[in-house]
């Protein structure tokens, strides 16, 4: 591991790019990061010419930046950090699912590895965090499971709800709402060609949600 001191911004644009990369295969563009950050698109130039200083990405003019091997590893445990976080607000600390993520945010940059490797122990080592996403460990390993979208189901195939992609407050209102959370057993009912929308069976009752909702919900087949 690189023993490179980064500001929180730093790590925040590391983080992104990596997510936006899909972890770390693809090209990102300056218009990308500039919109996953609300950040004007001059600022973003400014800092990929830092991170690229560091050797953390490379950059091509006109095509985009890539994160580096060192970017990757950084990125991994800013992302573990994070997600051991949630664990802690979600299951310790009492804080509903859609409030952790903005106060693990904040946490994510804490630089004490005794700390994190700590947590880690606490709370027994967790593949997973409460939006189902998994949780690196400390070496940068991660347990990827195959997961598909509701929509992917064919009519009358089950699933269990493993991952939420979106972490929109609103979104996560909306799932409170439909009493959605991670293991809610779901069944696909229908596919309405009109719009899109899926009719689905949950907690003993018949509700249609759209496409889009769909699509941010992730399970595992049963």
């Amino acid at each position: 591991m690189t023993n490179l001191i980064l500001s929180k911004s730093e790590e925040n644009y590391l983080k992104s790019i990596y997510n936006l990369s899909d972890s770390g295969s693809k090209l990102v563009t300056t218009n990308s990061i500039s919109k996953i950050l609300n950040i004007e698109p001059a600022s973003v130039t400014d800092m990929i010419k830092k991170l690229s200083k560091k050797n953390l990405i490379y950059h091509q003019k006109y095509k985009g930046s890539k994160i580096s091997k060192n970017g990757i590893k950084i990125a991994l445990q800013i992302i573990r950090k994070h997600r051991l976080w949630e664990v802690f607000l979600y299951e310790k600390l009492n804080f509903k699912w859609d409030e952790i993520h903005e106060v693990a945010e904040e946490l994510e940059h804490v630089s004490s590895d005794q700390l994190i490797d700590n947590l880690d122990k606490y709370l027994k080592y967790p593949k997973i965090d409460p939006h189902g996403d998994p949780i690196p460990n400390k070496l940068g390993e991660i347990d990827f499971v195959d997961k598909i979208s509701i929509s992917d189901l064919n009519i009358g195939q089950k699933g269990i709800v493993s991952r939420i992609i979106n972490e929109d407050e609103e979104f996560f209102n909306l799932l409170n709402k439909l009493k959605i959370e991670i293991g809610t057993e779901i069944k696909l009912i229908d596919k309405i060609e009109y719009d899109s929308s899926i009719e689905i069976f949950i907690n003993n009752r018949s509700v249609i949600i759209s496409k889009v909702v769909a699509e941010n919900i992730k399970i595992t087949k049963v």
